[in-house]
């Protein structure tokens, strides 16, 4: 992924929106600090469409059988 400057990025939108439809994004920087990436819209929508870690444990095929049981022993006493 290529690195540009806020004020190049600004000249060369439109060939910089090409790019990122062809499939290579951009970030650009403003006084040498990341701060945007530039993408195609369908390479957005694949990211934002990634579900969390929860809804992904939520979705597994799991029985109550599958997992381990519980460990019922008593905490130990620790004196501080």
């Amino acid at each position: 992924m290529r690195e540009i400057q806020l004020r190049d990025a600004k000249s060369g939108l439109s060939a910089l929106v090409d790019d990122a439809v062809g499939g290579e994004p951009a970030i650009i920087t403003r006084h040498g600090k990341r701060e945007a990436v530039i993408l195609s819209y369908q390479e957005w929508q694949r990211l934002s469409q990634v579900p969390s870690f929860g809804r992904l444990l939520m979705a597994a095929p799991l029985a109550p059988d599958d997992l381990p049981p519980r460990d019922t022993t008593p905490l130990r006493q620790t004196e501080f």
